[in-house]
């Protein structure tokens, strides 16, 4: 059983007050916790050499799908295509963050990959800055975390210019080069998660702006502008499986404005490989019974429970539970119902002593560096809440 600490949470002035507007959910409860997550250092480490294990992983696994044209077995849209293959053979296209979502790692449970948001992953703001408060609110010691993602976003924006482990050299190679960020109108917490981005860019020593999408202007030949103003990167808070689906001609402009070298886009469209869940297959295929791993097919596991998900579906949405025996036992709705989906073997979470699950997600900014934990059902969903955790000294 997991253990939990009571504590004094924020209170939501406070939280305005930062920029966390998202606090409260639609049934009038508190998003964050006011419990959190007792760790020991030998489980976060283990959380931290998981993600690098499986970065690497990941990689090879991309390379894999890339290598053999495999880009229709995990659902990636044919406009996108050589957008991917642009972005993956140019070390120019770092990939700036993403998010781990694993079940297991306390109380002795193995870890398990459950998936990988790499391309727009939430729960930024939560992890670097809200569960880091609640420690130094309640007076306890706020470096008793895994939790360096703030720093690590500095550093992996000074690698958009070194392009190595070693920034030290960041200001030698600098050109004065700016990032646009942006994010679509009507979403606060998008606005603030990317303005929190655009902070840790500027802290790095980057030239940065703000604008939401409608705002910017995209060129085939010129590149990406905001009024008159051109930047050499544009960081974006939309998925790239939306402007594939919904912005085609935004696809084509941008795949032509990377071949024109007059631009670079963040997160580097090759991440949308790793966000597939049908990677989660060909992982499989390449590393068949790997310890973090669970056995992920096209089809359902014969004999095993599993889950059935979408793609590249978001917070829980059309995901189901499948028995050994076929029958659903859980469901969510939502609006990937046609959307190919993957089988994933079922792996139970930790729980706490009320029968609540938690998944850790757990950043990777070059290496594996925040930890923050979601506490739900047996589906985590946009309902779940967000715990914070300590380590213990």
């Amino acid at each position: 059983m997991i253990k939990l600490k009571k504590i004094q949470p924020l209170n939501n002035e406070f939280l305005e007050q930062i920029g966390f507007t998202w606090h409260t959910d639609e049934d009038n409860t508190s998003y964050v916790s006011d419990e959190i997550i007792q760790v020991e250092q030998y489980e976060a480490e283990a959380y931290y050499e998981a993600t690098n294990e499986l970065y690497d992983m990941f990689i090879n696994a991309a390379e894999y799908v890339i290598e053999n044209n495999l880009f229709h077995e995990v659902g990636i849209p044919f406009n996108l295509v050589e957008l991917i293959k642009q972005s993956w053979e140019n070390d120019v296209h770092w990939h700036l963050y993403g998010r781990f979502d694993l079940a297991g790692g306390l109380d002795g449970k193995p870890i398990k990959l459950i998936e990988f948001n790499a391309d727009t992953p939430t729960a930024v703001f939560e992890t670097a800055i809200i569960q880091w408060a609640m420690l130094k609110f309640n007076k306890m010691d706020e470096d008793l975390q895994f939790n360096d993602l703030y720093a690590g976003l500095v550093e992996n924006f000074k690698r958009l210019v070194t392009l190595s482990e070693d920034t030290s050299e960041f200001d030698k190679f600098y050109e004065g080069w700016k990032i646009l960020f942006s994010s679509v109108a009507g979403s606060i917490e998008d606005e603030n998660t990317t303005k929190l981005l655009k902070n840790a860019a500027t802290e790095a020593g980057f030239q940065t702006e703000f604008a939401y999408v409608d705002e910017v202007k995209f060129s085939d030949e010129d590149g990406i502008f905001k009024d008159d103003e051109s930047y050499e990167y544009w960081f974006k808070l939309i998925p790239w499986e939306d402007i594939a689906i919904q912005e085609g001609e935004l696809a084509l402009i941008l795949k032509n404005i990377l071949q024109n070298q007059k631009a670079i886009v963040l997160n580097p469209a090759y991440t949308l490989l790793f966000q597939s869940k049908g990677i989660l297959k060909i992982l499989w295929d390449l590393y068949p019974n790997h310890p973090l791993l669970l056995q992920t097919s096209d089809k359902p596991l014969d004999g095993k429970k599993c889950v059935k998900k979408p793609i590249f579906g978001r917070e829980g949405a059309n995901v189901s539970i499948i028995e050994a025996n076929g029958e659903i036992s859980s469901k969510n709705g939502g609006e990937y119902d046609e959307s190919k989906a993957i089988y994933q073997e079922f792996y139970e979470f930790n729980k706490d002593e009320k029968g609540s699950n938690y998944q850790a997600g757990v950043f990777f900014a070059y290496e594996g560096c925040a930890l923050g934990y979601r506490k739900g059902g047996d589906i985590l969903n946009n309902t779940s809440k967000f715990v914070g955790h300590f380590i213990k000294d």
